[in-house]
């Protein structure tokens, strides 16, 4: 699973770096990248109840709370709430047939929360929040 988050996530074959040591930098954040999809989807599976500042900063989780809505019936802001959050920014449909999300559709959603999450941070130091 690893491995294809690492190939179909990042992409890592696709970089057209053409010295050893830029991919070998290259790779190495793809590995930290890909750790912490597959983590937080494993972490989901294992310990649903955890606190959400187990795997996410305080960024992630205003952002989150602030970008997708929660469903009414929602009290607890344990962290498999906040990883279904992430997942359906990445496409993940939440309904109640699903599945629990999977590797793929984390990584999108979590690639759009570190986008979002920099362009918020970037905006504060900006507008002085």
């Amino acid at each position: 699973m690893f491995h294809k988050i690492l190939k179909s996530g990042c992409k890592a074959e696709e970089s057209k770096l053409r010295t050893a040591q830029r991919l070998t930098n290259l790779i190495s954040l793809f590995c930290i990248l890909s750790w912490r999809v597959f983590w937080m989807t494993m972490l989901n599976r294992s310990v649903p109840d955890a606190p959400p500042t187990l795997a996410l900063t305080a960024t992630e989780i205003g952002v989150l709370d602030r970008l997708v809505n929660d469903k009414p019936k929602a009290r607890q802001k344990t962290f498999s709430h906040y990883l279904i959050k992430i997942a359906r920014l990445g496409g993940y449909l939440a309904r109640a047939s699903d599945p629990p999300p999977g590797n793929t559709v984390m990584w999108r959603g979590l690639s759009r929360l570190t986008d979002i999450a920099l362009g918020a941070m970037v905006g504060g130091e900006f507008v002085g929040n």
